[in-house]
């Protein structure tokens, strides 16, 4: 029996290629959306990867919709935390809704996620978390303090609910992505992507399929000694 997979924002850009990469593996695979259904249904149509959609920065409603998936297909083993949204603006022009809205969902969707699954996968002795932090949450980035903040605390997530899970038989994980040929980094000015670009040594933008990569490697057997770790993809741009 295959194991099963619930990618946060999976039916786009960097999720869109994790859940391509698990289904490659022979994961089943649910990709969570928030409110793009057109997107979804031409996802699940041209993948054949089954969709779900739900708010992860909602509670109930995360909690609700990992209980039916677990009714409808079986316990949910390995869980991708990769939704986030941007509302980037100095903290002088950041709203509160900004802030409070961007740390609901890229971390917040972290916890929603986790107090759904984490319990039923430590039952079992055996699960895979990893969480998408950022480039900018471990460096830090002009205009946002709000995503900033969030993917940083996703590092801090991840050590401490590794060491919750370790010794029984979860990993709890992070990657770090540097900039990704994505929707979200395409609408970045391209003057101001020019100057991104010619800091990062490899001298590009990263692909979606090379974070896809490190997750896969994290969710198999073969990452099952690595737990409480952030694994940087970043062409070199951020180093420590």
């Amino acid at each position: 029996m295959s194991r099963i997979a619930v990618v946060t924002g999976g039916t786009r850009g960097i999720g869109e290629a994790i859940s391509l990469a698990l289904k490659d593996t022979g994961v089943t695979v649910i990709a969570n959306y928030a409110g793009n259904v057109a997107k979804a249904k031409e996802f699940e149509e041209r993948t054949g990867i089954r969709t779900a959609q739900f708010d992860v920065s909602d509670h109930e409603a995360t909690l609700a919709a990992c209980h039916q998936i677990e009714a409808d297909i079986g316990p949910i083993d390995i869980v991708i935390n990769n939704a986030g949204i941007t509302r980037d603006g100095t903290l002088l022009k950041m709203s509160y809704e900004d802030w409070k809205k961007v740390i609901d969902t890229n971390l917040g969707g972290c916890y929603n996620m986790a107090k759904a699954t984490f319990p039923g996968m430590r039952a079992r002795n055996w699960g895979r978390i990893v969480n998408i932090g950022s480039v900018n949450g471990q460096a830090g980035q002009y205009g946002q303090v709000n995503y900033a903040a969030a993917k940083s605390g996703i590092h801090g997530f991840t050590k401490a609910l590794a060491q919750e899970g370790a010794k029984f038989g979860v990993t709890v994980n992070a990657i770090a992505p540097g900039y990704i040929d994505t929707d979200m980094v395409a609408a970045v000015p391209e003057d101001v992507l020019a100057k991104i670009v010619a800091k990062i040594p490899v001298g590009r933008l990263g692909h979606a399929y090379e974070i896809a990569r490190g997750v896969t490697f994290l969710c198999s057997e073969n990452g099952e000694f690595i737990t409480g770790s952030t694994l940087s993809i970043n062409g070199g741009q951020h180093m420590y």
